[in-house]
């Protein structure tokens, strides 16, 4: 296999895939937004590098004698409109403007944009155009979120009495609901660092032009997002290329070096993602003239379901409370004292128990000094860290390792042998050095390739990285939503990537954040009270512990305003534990 780490042998990897795919007939677009690829043909000679308008989509044009100001906004709105070389953007330009510009490869969005006249002559104007800037989208779909102020200047001019744009910034920028309009999100899954389960890479694509399904799997062959990159193992060699989709089939080159085992692995990303993006339920699939996993012809998700990324999180998930210091299972309406020690003490602050029955808990041994416990259910526990403060402790995917935070900075991993002895060992997070505060929550995604945080009020989303004897890292931190200002105290990981926030705002105590930063919006609010000092998310069930109680929604629930408290808990301020 490739070293997934190596900047230099992934950047000639890309120009390697994009030569064979130029000589293949094949191109990749990165004008702006998204790579756009071509319509599933045979490999044969394109003749245009333009990305191509599906037939049933309009090609935005300005209405005659409109107003220099509406030419303006429509412009923008055209600018979410790759498709054909960018042709809906530049029919809002000047003839010389046309043939001057080259779009920049990424795109800036913003929240909204409001435009000011600073210059009003008869046959020109000068706008100066500003918004709030939340987000950058990359060439290969991928968003990054950000927060800062946005402005430019635009200058605009007659030509036979008809107003278009002469002069404006070559980076194209749209409106938050224009991506959202002419954009959709999809997974990508890359195999895991572990070799043993799919990490999900959320992109954008343009849905304006004929052939997402043959843009999806080019980007998937193009490898994961430069942030994700270092927690995914790289199967495909520099070699391999997207020859292209013939007769319900896609065809790929340069494969003849992988294992049987690297090309089953990359069948089941392929197949989970086509699958889960809504392209296809069945894949035919050929690597170098053959199929590309023996024996299967026709490739559902069925043949790789120990890869199925949605088996992360069990639907049955069980669900437990820290209660008055004491660990309780709840099923149904019964509240029973958890099989444990800990179900008979009073000195649980926080707690997690993974899918291996392997329970890990914080207690608090005096004023100022809480110590880790962890072993199985049922069990004698044994004893670990000590400090002033703990975050809870979060369980990695293999469900004998934790991490958690000492005193506000020190990440620590805390692994359990086969004996049940416990060894530990300092996260390097050097990476997060740069951001000031004290991280109070930290929580690891089901595949153990990404780490959220709470950092002084603020949500931060970083990459795992599990190097040489073990030794882990947190790489690529990045604030994940500037409408949550310094609010945030608790978080878990939903089922589908996302987050799920608990805020101390009294009108919006309750978030949900999409796995990219991408948007943040606002759970039911109707009878919750702030601070909401802990949450926990099932793939059927949401909890919180609001001010008074311990709550629950349906995760599906789309009509609800209200949550309802968990039965045998009533008017009992309990913190959730669900089993992952």
């Amino acid at each position: 296999m490739n070293n997934p780490n190596s900047s230099r042998a992934t950047q000639w990897k890309k120009q390697a895939r994009q030569c064979l795919a130029l000589f293949s007939g094949f191109f990749l677009f990165s004008a702006a937004g998204c790579s756009t690829l071509p319509n599933n043909t045979a490999p044969e000679v394109i003749a245009t590098f333009a990305p191509q308008a599906d037939p049933q989509v309009e090609i935005m044009s300005p209405k005659q004698g409109a107003d220099a100001d509406l030419v303006l906004r429509e412009f923008y709105k055209a600018s979410g409109k790759p498709a054909n070389d960018y042709q809906s953007t530049r029919n809002f330009l000047t003839p010389d403007a046309q043939e001057q510009w080259t779009p920049k490869e990424a795109v800036d969005v913003v929240d909204s944009i409001d435009i000011l006249t600073t210059d009003n002559g008869l046959d020109h104007k000068t706008f100066e155009v500003s918004g709030k800037h939340i987000g950058t989208l990359s060439p290969n779909g991928a968003y990054t979120p950000s927060g800062r102020d946005y402005s430019a200047t635009v200058q605009m001019q007659k030509v036979d009495g008809q107003w278009r744009i002469q002069d404006f910034p070559p980076k194209l920028v749209i409106e938050r609901n224009d991506l959202r309009n002419n954009y959709r999100p999809i997974s990508l899954y890359f195999l895991g660092q572990s070799g043993e389960s799919l990490v999900s890479d959320r992109r954008w694509i343009y849905t304006g032009q004929q052939s997402i399904d043959s843009e999806i799997v080019t980007l998937l062959l193009e490898g994961p997002n430069t942030d994700l990159r270092p927690a995914t193992t790289d199967l495909t060699p520099t070699s391999a290329t997207f020859l292209g989709y013939e007769n319900g089939t896609y065809n790929f080159g340069g494969l003849s070096s992988m294992s049987k085992d690297e090309r089953f692995r990359f069948a089941a990303a392929l197949t989970w993602t086509l699958n889960n993006a809504g392209v296809s339920t069945t894949v035919k699939a050929t690597a170098d003239g053959s199929p590309l996993v023996d024996g299967l012809d026709v490739m559902t998700v069925d043949d790789f379901a120990e890869f199925n990324p949605g088996n992360l999180v069990s639907s049955d998930t069980q669900l437990f409370a820290v209660n008055n210091g004491a660990l309780f299972e709840v099923a149904g309406d019964q509240v029973e004292p958890a099989n444990s020690v800990l179900g008979r003490g009073s000195d649980v602050q926080s707690a997690d128990i993974s899918k291996e029955g392997i329970v890990a808990a914080i207690r608090k041994k005096s004023s100022d000094e809480y110590q880790l416990s962890m072993g199985e259910l049922g069990v004698k526990l044994e004893d670990d860290l000590k400090a002033k403060t703990l975050a809870r402790p979060t369980f990695e995917a293999n469900g004998q390792s934790i991490w958690t935070v000492v005193d506000g900075k020190k990440v620590v991993r805390v692994s359990r042998s086969a004996k049940g002895e416990l060894h530990q060992s300092e996260i390097d997070a050097s990476s997060l050095d740069s951001i000031q505060g004290e991280i109070s929550v930290i929580r690891l995604s089901a595949t153990g390739a990404r780490v959220a945080m709470i950092i002084e009020g603020n949500v931060y989303v970083g990459v795992v990285v599990r190097g040489k004897n073990r030794k882990y890292s947190i790489v690529n931190a990045h604030r994940v939503s500037q409408e949550i200002q310094n609010t945030a105290l608790s978080l878990d990981w939903m089922s589908d990537g996302g987050l799920m926030v608990g805020t101390d705002s009294v009108n919006s105590p309750v978030w949900r954040i999409e796995q990219d930063g991408s948007s943040a919006t606002t759970l039911a609010t109707g009878n919750v009270t702030a601070p909401v000092v802990a949450v926990a998310a099932s793939p059927t069930k949401l909890y919180i512990t609001d001010s008074h109680a311990l709550l629950e929604l349906p995760a599906e629930s789309t009509d609800n305003t209200f949550w309802r408290e968990v039965a045998g808990l009533q008017g009992q301020r309990s913190s959730p534990i669900v089993v992952k």
